[in-house]
Parts: C-alpha cells; sequence; structure tokens
C-alpha cells in the first residue's frame, strides 16, 4: 500500500517532545473526543489518522494533526512517533490497523501505549502484545449507565478489576445518624469518601459526618460490597 506522508501543521517531527505529549492514533468519535480533552487540560496532542478530511476538520483544535498509514514503521518514524512518552490506540472498526499500529508502538519503545479494544478477543490480543493500557469505552460505559438507569446509583466508575466508586444519594434510613453510628466500613465493607449537602459542595468524610436523607455520598469499595451497599435503599 502506498503511504501518503503528511506535511506536520505546526512544529517539528523531529524535536523531542515532553512527557505531556500524546499522540493520539484515529480520530474516530472516541480519538477526537480524548483528543480535545487532553488539548483542554494543557497536553500537546498531535492526531494521526487516514482519512484527510478528519484531518482537516482538526487541524485547528490540536497541537498537530496529520494523515498517514499508521501500519508503517517508517511513517512513524518519519513522524517522531518515538519521541512522544504516550501514546493512544483509537482505532476500533479495523482490527488489523489497531493490533499492528499497538505492535510498532511497542517496537518503538513508547513508554506508555494505551489501546482502544472493542471486544474481549481483541483485548486479549492487545495484552498478549504487551500493551501497558486496554481500555473498553463501550463495554464500561454500558456498566456505568446500567447502574445510572437502574437506580443502584448517580455515578459509577470502575478504578480496578474488583474495585469501584460511585455517586449515590443517602436514603431516609441513613437520616440523622453520623458515619461512626452507621458503621458502613465495618458492616458493608465500603469507605463513604465524601459528602454534599443540597447547594453545598464536596467535603471530605470523617466518623463525625452526619448524614441526611438526599446527601450525596461518594462511596467506594469493592463492586460486590457497593453495589449491596446501594440497593439499601432502593
Amino acid at each position: 500500500m502506498e503511504n501518503k506522508l503528511p506535511n506536520r501543521k505546526k512544529g517539528s517531527a523531529t524535536n523531542k517532545v515532553d512527557a505531556r505529549s500524546v499522540v493520539v492514533i484515529g480520530l474516530g468519535r472516541f480519538g477526537t473526543s480524548l483528543a480535545r480533552e487532553l488539548v483542554k487540560g494543557g497536553r500537546e496532542v498531535m492526531g494521526v489518522d487516514a482519512d484527510e478530511r478528519i484531518v482537516q476538520s482538526l487541524a485547528s483544535e490540536l497541537t498537530d494533526v496529520v494523515q498517514a498509514d499508521t501500519t508503517d514503521e517508517a511513517a512513524l518514524r518519519e513522524l517522531g512517533i518515538q519521541d512522544f512518552d504516550s501514546a493512544v490506540v483509537a482505532i476500533g472498526s479495523d482490527l488489523e490497523s489497531s493490533i499492528l499500529t499497538a505492535s510498532l508502538l511497542l517496537q518503538l519503545g513508547i513508554p506508555q501505549v494505551w489501546a482502544k479494544a472493542t471486544s474481549t478477543a481483541h483485548g486479549r490480543i492487545l495484552e498478549q502484545l504487551g500493551v501497558h493500557h486496554v481500555i473498553f469505552p463501550e463495554m464500561d460505559m454500558g456498566k456505568r449507565v446500567a447502574h445510572m438507569v437502574s437506580g443502584e446509583s448517580l455515578d459509577y466508575v470502575e478504578l480496578d478489576k474488583d474495585y469501584v466508586m460511585v455517586k449515590t444519594e443517602a436514603p431516609e434510613l441513613f437520616n440523622g445518624k453520623s458515619l461512626a453510628e452507621l458503621k458502613f466500613r465495618s458492616q458493608h465493607g465500603v469507605t463513604v469518601v465524601a459528602t454534599k449537602k443540597a447547594n453545598g459542595s464536596y467535603q471530605p468524610s470523617f466518623p463525625e459526618t452526619v448524614i441526611e436523607t438526599g446527601d450525596l455520598m461518594v462511596v467506594a469499595g469493592s463492586t460486590k460490597n457497593v453495589d449491596e451497599f446501594c440497593r439499601m435503599g432502593l
């Protein structure tokens, strides 16, 4: 396949970039959203995609945006990809390109490679390649929304394989009691990290913190314990 090497729109591909630099490969919905958020956070972001129309549409938003075939090692080297400390493979539909791109990034020695997986099998292959962080955006969002739709929590974040943090509303049965009295950690195996009163802001939780009906609570613990805890008020 002929590789059309792009001209970088800003900066130089040969300059060493700092640790705050990230290359995002694949500028679909997920990749574009990720790249924009990284820019908002003050990161230097280079976006790469095979579609020239997408590249042109994001030219004014990212630090750099280029068109390239990321399954071509020579193209990656010419772009200076090897100088980035972090790379995200956000290619979704083309599994072959996703896997080949991730493999090349690892061969180039990028310290932190993240890759989007669209299925368990896809994720397993990426892990076997040695990808440092395999992410499942659709699956993770499905879990998160399911907990919200069911009424178990207002937000749900999986921090590790069996450790989650949720935002939930305090039911009436907790009203007027302190965390010391409620004994959530000893009786339910969860920790209330912070609480928020109506029209207030989140505050760190202490044993003397008194819970009132409708307070928002940020609760952390094992998936099983947190799920059971959130169902107490249903």
